[in-house]
């Protein structure tokens, strides 16, 4: 049996349905040391996903889960995590 992580444990998300944090650490995981290139190719399915199931985040929600993420990462999962969002962005 897989424990959540600890992020999906934090007061920050505490107002977000676990479906939606559960889309969301899949993302980051998966995402996790991949290319700009390849992060663009996995991004698409990713987001259709997200549609195909009705996951639909708020700025709030977005900003509340990225911030949990980050609280607990390593230096090196931040870069990442920055790369992640930039990438989203465009």
């Amino acid at each position: 049996m897989d424990t959540k992580p600890a992020w999906m444990s934090d007061p920050l998300v505490k107002d977000i349905p676990v479906k939606k944090l559960e889309f969301l650490g899949q993302m980051f995981n998966e995402g996790h040391g991949k290319s700009q290139k390849e992060m663009m190719a996995f991004m698409m399915p990713m987001m259709k996903k997200a549609k195909q199931e009705n996951l639909t985040f708020t700025p709030q929600e977005m900003s509340a889960a990225i911030a949990a993420i980050k609280k607990y990462s390593s230096a090196d999962e931040l870069k990442q995590i920055d790369k992640i969002l930039e990438k989203a962005k465009h």
